[in-house]
């Protein structure tokens, strides 16, 4: 268990390889795409970069330990289970979200219209108000695997204050 201290930060990133016969989910939402994450769960890269910037700012395990791709059981899986495991963590240790910022990378398709149901579904599992929460997407400018689209990315950053 980490020592008890008034705030605390995590960061947390994922990046999975884009692949055509796949579902692109991002933060929760099935986007249309003719292409999705290549990934041994659903590959949702919001949900996994949260997660694992709760449990870094926990200083805890990472989701790839708790939560292991060669363990069949989470073939498929459905990441929301990743992020409610990393809030009853947090939950357990006495925090509650400051703010969470999260940036999303990934050259098509444009996010935008999809923001404010991501930003819906993390406060919502957080179990925080959704003014604590921010969702940026952001392209990578045609470089590399993210800018050829071929990949996506996200970060996370997240401050945990102690409750009471």
């Amino acid at each position: 268990m980490a020592e008890s201290q008034p705030i605390r930060i995590g960061h947390g990133f994922d990046l999975h390889r884009l692949e055509a016969g796949h579902k692109l989910v991002v933060g929760g939402l099935h986007v249309q795409h003719d292409r999705g994450a290549d990934a041994h769960s659903d590959g949702d890269v919001v949900y996994h970069a949260v997660t694992d910037a709760v449990l870094g700012a926990l200083a805890q395990d990472d989701i790839g330990q708790l939560f292991p791709d060669n363990d069949p059981k989470w073939r498929g899986a459905d990441s929301t289970v990743f992020v409610k495991e990393a809030t009853r963590r947090m939950t357990d240790a006495g925090y509650v979200i400051g703010n969470l910022d999260v940036t999303v990378i990934l050259q098509r398709p444009k996010l935008g219209p999809h923001k404010p149901a991501i930003r819906a579904n993390l406060a919502a599992l957080l179990g925080c108000d959704i003014s604590r929460v921010n969702v940026k997407a952001k392209t990578h400018e045609r470089v590399d695997a993210v800018g050829q689209g071929h990949a996506i990315a996200c970060h996370a950053v997240i401050l945990l204050m102690q409750q009471g």
